[in-house]
Protein backbone atom coordinates (compact mmCIF):
# COMPACT_ATOMS: atom_id res chain seq x y z
CA UNK A 1 0.00 0.00 0.00
CA UNK A 2 1.40 3.40 -1.05
CA UNK A 3 0.16 6.46 0.89
CA UNK A 4 0.86 10.22 0.90
CA UNK A 5 -1.03 13.32 2.06
CA UNK A 6 -3.26 13.50 -1.02
CA UNK A 7 -3.90 9.91 -2.01
CA UNK A 8 -3.76 6.29 -0.96
CA UNK A 9 -3.29 3.63 -3.63
CA UNK A 10 -3.62 -0.08 -2.82
CA UNK A 11 -1.49 -2.37 -5.00
CA UNK A 12 -2.55 -6.03 -5.06
CA UNK A 13 -0.92 -8.99 -6.78
CA UNK A 14 -3.34 -11.19 -8.71
CA UNK A 15 -2.52 -14.88 -8.92
CA UNK A 16 -3.45 -17.15 -11.77
CA UNK A 17 -6.11 -19.85 -11.53
CA UNK A 18 -5.79 -23.62 -11.73
CA UNK A 19 -8.41 -25.19 -14.01
CA UNK A 20 -8.99 -28.93 -13.50
CA UNK A 21 -10.24 -30.01 -16.92
CA UNK A 22 -11.98 -33.32 -17.64
CA UNK A 23 -11.12 -34.87 -21.01
CA UNK A 24 -12.61 -37.82 -22.95
CA UNK A 25 -12.02 -41.35 -21.67
CA UNK A 26 -12.10 -42.68 -25.22
CA UNK A 27 -14.29 -40.96 -27.76
CA UNK A 28 -12.79 -37.56 -28.61
CA UNK A 29 -16.27 -36.12 -29.11
CA UNK A 30 -16.95 -36.46 -25.38
CA UNK A 31 -15.54 -33.06 -24.49
CA UNK A 32 -17.45 -29.98 -23.44
CA UNK A 33 -17.44 -26.60 -25.19
CA UNK A 34 -16.22 -25.07 -21.94
CA UNK A 35 -13.28 -27.49 -21.76
CA UNK A 36 -12.16 -26.56 -25.28
CA UNK A 37 -12.57 -22.86 -24.51
CA UNK A 38 -10.52 -23.21 -21.32
CA UNK A 39 -7.72 -25.21 -22.95
CA UNK A 40 -7.41 -22.50 -25.61
CA UNK A 41 -7.37 -19.61 -23.15
CA UNK A 42 -4.90 -20.70 -20.44
CA UNK A 43 -1.17 -19.98 -20.53
CA UNK A 44 -0.11 -23.61 -20.06
CA UNK A 45 -1.58 -27.13 -19.98
CA UNK A 46 -0.09 -29.58 -17.47
CA UNK A 47 -0.49 -33.11 -18.86
CA UNK A 48 0.00 -36.60 -17.50
CA UNK A 49 1.48 -37.50 -20.92
CA UNK A 50 2.08 -34.64 -23.37
CA UNK A 51 2.13 -37.00 -26.36
CA UNK A 52 -1.27 -38.39 -25.48
CA UNK A 53 -2.83 -34.98 -24.79
CA UNK A 54 -1.45 -33.44 -27.99
CA UNK A 55 -3.61 -35.84 -30.01
CA UNK A 56 -6.68 -34.28 -28.38
CA UNK A 57 -5.34 -30.73 -28.73
CA UNK A 58 -4.51 -31.26 -32.40
CA UNK A 59 -7.99 -32.64 -33.06
CA UNK A 60 -9.54 -29.40 -31.77
CA UNK A 61 -6.94 -26.99 -33.10
CA UNK A 62 -5.64 -26.03 -29.66
CA UNK A 63 -2.11 -24.59 -29.74
CA UNK A 64 -1.58 -23.87 -26.03
CA UNK A 65 1.89 -24.92 -24.75
CA UNK A 66 2.05 -28.12 -22.69
CA UNK A 67 4.27 -29.49 -19.95
CA UNK A 68 4.45 -32.93 -18.37
CA UNK A 69 3.13 -33.48 -14.86
CA UNK A 70 3.02 -37.09 -13.73
CA UNK A 71 3.71 -39.38 -10.77
CA UNK A 72 7.51 -39.27 -10.94
CA UNK A 73 8.00 -35.52 -11.40
CA UNK A 74 5.03 -34.26 -9.36
CA UNK A 75 7.16 -32.70 -6.59
CA UNK A 76 9.60 -30.75 -8.76
CA UNK A 77 7.05 -29.87 -11.44
CA UNK A 78 4.44 -29.01 -8.83
CA UNK A 79 6.71 -26.28 -7.45
CA UNK A 80 7.30 -25.00 -10.99
CA UNK A 81 3.56 -24.83 -11.71
CA UNK A 82 2.92 -23.13 -8.38
CA UNK A 83 5.52 -20.47 -9.27
CA UNK A 84 3.75 -19.76 -12.57
CA UNK A 85 0.37 -19.56 -10.84
CA UNK A 86 1.77 -17.07 -8.32
CA UNK A 87 3.06 -15.00 -11.25
CA UNK A 88 -0.51 -14.70 -12.52
CA UNK A 89 -0.56 -17.37 -15.21
CA UNK A 90 -3.66 -19.54 -15.63
CA UNK A 91 -2.92 -23.27 -15.93
CA UNK A 92 -5.13 -26.16 -17.03
CA UNK A 93 -4.56 -29.59 -15.52
CA UNK A 94 -5.52 -32.65 -17.57
CA UNK A 95 -4.94 -36.39 -17.21
CA UNK A 96 -4.63 -38.95 -19.99
CA UNK A 97 -8.38 -39.43 -19.77
CA UNK A 98 -11.29 -38.52 -17.56
CA UNK A 99 -11.19 -36.22 -14.56
CA UNK A 100 -7.76 -35.31 -13.10
CA UNK A 101 -7.11 -36.02 -9.44
CA UNK A 102 -8.70 -39.48 -9.46
CA UNK A 103 -5.99 -42.13 -8.98
CA UNK A 104 -3.39 -39.80 -10.49
CA UNK A 105 -1.01 -37.09 -9.21
CA UNK A 106 -3.47 -34.31 -10.05
CA UNK A 107 -4.51 -34.43 -6.40
CA UNK A 108 -1.09 -33.10 -5.37
CA UNK A 109 -1.12 -29.92 -7.46
CA UNK A 110 -4.73 -29.21 -6.47
CA UNK A 111 -3.75 -29.54 -2.81
CA UNK A 112 -0.64 -27.39 -3.32
CA UNK A 113 -2.67 -24.66 -5.00
CA UNK A 114 -5.26 -24.65 -2.20
CA UNK A 115 -2.55 -24.44 0.47
CA UNK A 116 -1.12 -21.40 -1.30
CA UNK A 117 -4.47 -19.63 -1.73
CA UNK A 118 -4.49 -20.15 -5.50
CA UNK A 119 -8.04 -20.26 -6.94
CA UNK A 120 -9.00 -23.72 -8.20
CA UNK A 121 -11.99 -24.54 -10.35
CA UNK A 122 -13.16 -27.60 -12.28
CA UNK A 123 -14.44 -28.11 -15.81
CA UNK A 124 -16.53 -31.26 -15.25
CA UNK A 125 -16.92 -34.00 -17.81
CA UNK A 126 -16.18 -37.69 -18.44
CA UNK A 127 -15.36 -40.00 -15.54
CA UNK A 128 -14.41 -43.67 -15.94
CA UNK A 129 -15.63 -44.46 -12.43
CA UNK A 130 -19.15 -43.19 -13.03
CA UNK A 131 -19.32 -44.68 -16.53
CA UNK A 132 -18.33 -48.16 -15.33
CA UNK A 133 -20.62 -47.97 -12.32
CA UNK A 134 -23.69 -46.98 -14.34
CA UNK A 135 -22.99 -49.59 -17.03
CA UNK A 136 -22.67 -52.32 -14.39
CA UNK A 137 -26.38 -52.20 -13.55
CA UNK A 138 -25.54 -52.50 -9.84
CA UNK A 139 -26.80 -50.20 -7.07
CA UNK A 140 -25.47 -46.66 -7.50
CA UNK A 141 -27.05 -44.95 -4.50
CA UNK A 142 -24.05 -45.86 -2.37
CA UNK A 143 -20.65 -47.08 -3.58
CA UNK A 144 -16.97 -47.09 -2.66
CA UNK A 145 -14.06 -46.43 -5.03
CA UNK A 146 -10.74 -48.13 -4.28
CA UNK A 147 -8.68 -47.08 -7.32
CA UNK A 148 -5.95 -49.58 -8.24
CA UNK A 149 -5.41 -52.38 -5.74
CA UNK A 150 -1.86 -53.13 -4.60
CA UNK A 151 0.50 -54.80 -7.08
CA UNK A 152 2.01 -57.16 -4.50
CA UNK A 153 -0.20 -60.27 -4.13
CA UNK A 154 -0.14 -60.35 -0.32
CA UNK A 155 -1.07 -56.72 0.08
CA UNK A 156 -3.75 -56.96 -2.62
CA UNK A 157 -5.34 -59.95 -0.87
CA UNK A 158 -5.32 -58.07 2.43
CA UNK A 159 -7.10 -55.15 0.77
CA UNK A 160 -9.75 -57.52 -0.56
CA UNK A 161 -10.20 -59.07 2.90
CA UNK A 162 -10.97 -55.61 4.27
CA UNK A 163 -13.52 -55.08 1.49
CA UNK A 164 -15.10 -58.52 1.92
CA UNK A 165 -17.87 -57.30 4.25
CA UNK A 166 -18.43 -53.99 2.43
CA UNK A 167 -22.14 -53.70 1.63
CA UNK A 168 -21.78 -50.85 -0.85
CA UNK A 169 -21.02 -51.45 -4.52
CA UNK A 170 -17.23 -51.57 -4.99
CA UNK A 171 -15.44 -49.95 -7.95
CA UNK A 172 -11.79 -50.54 -8.78
CA UNK A 173 -9.45 -49.97 -11.72
CA UNK A 174 -7.25 -52.72 -13.07
CA UNK A 175 -4.58 -53.09 -15.74
CA UNK A 176 -4.65 -55.90 -18.34
CA UNK A 177 -1.59 -57.76 -17.02
CA UNK A 178 -3.01 -57.96 -13.47
CA UNK A 179 -6.71 -58.43 -14.21
CA UNK A 180 -6.83 -62.24 -14.12
CA UNK A 181 -4.79 -62.43 -10.90
CA UNK A 182 -7.08 -59.89 -9.26
CA UNK A 183 -10.21 -61.75 -10.37
CA UNK A 184 -8.87 -65.01 -8.95
CA UNK A 185 -8.15 -63.25 -5.66
CA UNK A 186 -11.66 -61.77 -5.62
CA UNK A 187 -13.16 -65.22 -6.19
CA UNK A 188 -11.03 -66.78 -3.46
CA UNK A 189 -11.58 -64.07 -0.84
CA UNK A 190 -14.93 -62.45 -1.62
CA UNK A 191 -16.71 -65.43 -3.15
CA UNK A 192 -18.52 -65.99 -6.43
CA UNK A 193 -20.62 -62.83 -6.41
CA UNK A 194 -21.91 -60.64 -9.26
CA UNK A 195 -19.34 -58.53 -11.06
CA UNK A 196 -19.23 -56.22 -14.07
CA UNK A 197 -16.08 -55.52 -16.06
CA UNK A 198 -15.92 -52.68 -18.60
CA UNK A 199 -13.28 -51.86 -21.19
CA UNK A 200 -12.97 -49.52 -24.17
CA UNK A 201 -15.89 -47.48 -22.76
CA UNK A 202 -17.19 -44.88 -25.30
CA UNK A 203 -15.03 -46.43 -28.05
CA UNK A 204 -16.07 -48.53 -31.05
CA UNK A 205 -15.33 -51.84 -29.31
CA UNK A 206 -16.90 -50.98 -25.97
CA UNK A 207 -17.41 -54.14 -23.92
CA UNK A 208 -19.18 -54.80 -20.63
CA UNK A 209 -19.13 -58.28 -19.13
CA UNK A 210 -21.79 -58.80 -16.46
CA UNK A 211 -21.42 -62.22 -14.84
CA UNK A 212 -20.31 -64.12 -11.75
CA UNK A 213 -16.66 -63.79 -10.76
CA UNK A 214 -15.95 -67.43 -11.70
CA UNK A 215 -17.33 -66.84 -15.19
CA UNK A 216 -15.08 -63.82 -15.71
CA UNK A 217 -12.05 -65.86 -14.58
CA UNK A 218 -12.93 -68.48 -17.17
CA UNK A 219 -13.48 -65.81 -19.85
CA UNK A 220 -10.16 -64.05 -19.33
CA UNK A 221 -8.29 -67.33 -19.04
CA UNK A 222 -9.37 -68.03 -22.61
CA UNK A 223 -9.24 -64.42 -23.83
CA UNK A 224 -6.18 -62.28 -23.13
CA UNK A 225 -7.20 -59.04 -21.35
CA UNK A 226 -6.57 -55.91 -23.44
CA UNK A 227 -7.04 -52.27 -22.45
CA UNK A 228 -7.71 -50.67 -19.09
CA UNK A 229 -10.55 -52.10 -17.01
CA UNK A 230 -13.22 -50.74 -14.68
CA UNK A 231 -14.26 -53.53 -12.31
CA UNK A 232 -17.52 -53.19 -10.36
CA UNK A 233 -18.17 -55.73 -7.59
CA UNK A 234 -21.49 -56.32 -5.90
CA UNK A 235 -21.47 -55.46 -2.20
CA UNK A 236 -21.85 -58.10 0.49
CA UNK A 237 -25.38 -59.32 1.18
Amino acid sequence: MICDVTKCVIITHMTGKLFVVSTPIGNLKDITFRAIETLKSVSLIACEDTRHTKKLLSHYGINTPTTSYFEYNKIQKGEYLLKLLKEGKDIALVSDSGTPGISDPGFNIVRLAIENNIPVTIIPGPSAIISGLVLSGMPTDSFVFEGFLAQKPGKRRNELKILCQEKRTIVIYESPHRLLKTLKDILDIMGDRDIAISREVTKVFEEVIRARVSETVEHFTKNEPRGEFIVVIKGAE
